[in-house]
């Protein structure tokens, strides 16, 4: 089934500056306000005291001793994320800064115990905690995971997520009016992959529990980054405010949402390929769509799938799809790499692959287009990054103009500037969503969400100039801004009416 062309789709609406969401951004931010001011008054107050020892010992001997360890410590901790390729966007010279503080407290609380007044040796060992808190701060203000005290304590304590019913409740529900969409929890079986997966969720819109038996909607498998839950689109993305006002202006008719597991634990980088670290590939390919067709009776036609992925998940949804255009027909890649990454090629291949060199040909993207030939009815959309730049005020495409943190949208095919192979105007198949708009406040203070990310530039240009070539349909958005959960929530949510209607439900202004 071809899905039906599209027209074109309205201006992108980008998520609340400032967590403003009833029911699921409630709460207090994480990303900004007096909560981590706060935070930072209390550790500098605390070293401050820990570290102002009156004897003349202190400052000679054990003062050198504290600042050496913080340097130590902070060189260790930059050289780390470097030597691993744990960040594309550079960190904060600040999370840096508070490695240090907090490695030179260490020191300062064990080797001051014997010196200074009992106020000072508590204040001391006070001190270690909080700027360890206070780094974390840092680091989720850099890559925007939990963006307010809500989301964070409902992660570490393994809420339910909102909306969220056990599945022996469905039944109950069926033929009634929900009102808005459930979330299910749900352990895939494994059906071919043997791989160790984590309990995945399932989004069932309102039109899903209409009627005596669910209807066949269409399926979006939605993968985040390299470390990552499989809840992340929700928590730290909080994608489901967005989702629940589409679906109630859309009379509850939306793709069934499935949040699947790539990695099987938090810090196992898979790249949703098959090697030594899992077969996150065939878990994706062979254990889930079968399931969600079971399970849940959604559509079985290619066309009525669609991939989307952030970052890690992104590189994750080029390479499902073009690789198995007889599951997905549609993908959209946010912030993804040119191909499956750990490092260089020949780190990639060891880590990834177990030193295969050819298993490498297998998931690359680039030539498994090059290999399949000409692909029908195939549509792609990548929704890019550029590291911000501070300064001026920079022009948007929409004409708009933002003062802090600049965003810059270039959006390539279908209108601004045109891509070297791009079809002429009069020839486009189909229009596509506009560029995501986001401002700093979005996007916590730039950063990204801990994937294996090489920012690449220029790689989903080359994605889609080769997918060009054997016929598949895409457009580019750049984006100047950081790579955080924030910008992905607003990737995707601007997206999402034309990804609905791409997957052949009628949406008011986007369907023929």
């Amino acid at each position: 089934m071809q899905s039906p062309p599209l027209g074109p789709p309205p201006a992108p609406q980008a998520p609340a500056a400032r967590t403003g969401y009833s029911g699921f951004h409630h709460g207090v931010s994480l990303l900004h306000g007096w909560v981590p001011q706060v935070v930072a008054f209390v550790a500098v107050l605390l070293l401050v005291i820990a570290f102002a020892r009156a004897t003349r010992r202190w400052w000679v001997l054990w003062m050198p001793v504290c600042a050496v360890a913080g340097v130590v410590a902070a060189w260790a901790a930059w050289d780390f994320t470097a030597d691993q390729g744990l960040a594309s966007d550079p960190a904060p010279v600040l999370l840096w800064a508070c490695v240090g503080l907090t490695a030179a407290g260490l020191v300062a609380a064990v080797v001051g115990l014997r010196t200074g007044g009992w106020w000072q040796r508590i204040a001391a060992v006070l001190a270690v905690p909080v700027a360890l808190l206070y780094t974390g701060v840092v680091l989720n203000q850099w890559v925007g995971y939990y963006p307010t005290v809500q989301a964070a304590w409902d992660a570490l304590n393994a809420d339910p997520l909102p909306h969220q019913v056990d599945a022996d409740e469905l039944p109950e529900l069926r033929n009634t009016d929900v009102g808005t969409g459930r979330i299910v929890e749900v352990d895939i079986p494994e059906a071919g992959s043997d791989f160790r997966h984590r309990q995945e969720y399932v989004y069932l819109p309102p039109a899903w529990f209409a009627g005596d038996k669910p209807p066949a909607l269409p399926t979006v498998m939605m993968i985040g980054g390299e470390f990552n839950t499989p809840a992340d689109w929700v928590r730290s993305g909080q994608i489901m405010p967005a989702v629940d006002a589409f679906a109630a202006k859309n009379g509850g008719v939306t793709p069934v949402l499935v949040f699947v597991d790539s990695g099987g634990s938090f810090n196992n980088d898979t790249e949703c390929v098959n090697g030594p670290r899992g077969n996150a590939a065939d878990h994706l390919t062979k254990d889930v769509p079968g399931y969600l067709e079971s399970e849940f009776g959604v559509a079985k036609d290619p066309a009525q799938w669609a991939v989307v992925g952030w970052s890690m998940g992104g590189t994750c949804a080029v390479d499902l799809a073009v690789m198995h255009p007889e599951l997905f027909g549609t993908f959209v890649d946010i912030a993804g790499d040119l191909g499956p990454t750990s490092g260089t090629k020949e780190q990639t291949i060891k880590r990834l692959y177990g030193g295969n060199a050819d298993a490498w040909t297998q998931f690359d993207p680039i030539t498994v287009m090059q290999r399949h030939g000409s692909y029908t009815g195939m549509v792609g959309v990548f929704d890019d990054l550029t590291a911000p730049k501070r300064g001026n005020g920079q022009q948007q495409s929409n004409g708009q103009q933002q003062g802090n943190g600049q965003q810059q949208n270039e959006q390539q095919h279908g209108g601004g500037q045109q891509h070297p192979g791009q079809q002429p105007a009069g020839q486009q198949k189909m229009n596509f969503p506009g560029a995501p708009k986001v401002t700093e406040d979005q996007i916590g203070k730039g950063g990204r969400d801990g994937v294996q990310d090489t920012n690449e530039e220029g790689a989903a240009e080359q994605l889609c100039d080769e997918g060009r070539k054997v016929g598949i349909d895409c457009t580019v958005h750049t984006t100047v801004g950081g790579h955080t959960w924030q910008f992905a929530a607003s990737a995707f949510t601007s997206t999402f009416p034309w990804l609905t209607a791409r997957l052949g439900i009628p949406v008011p202004g986007l369907s023929s």
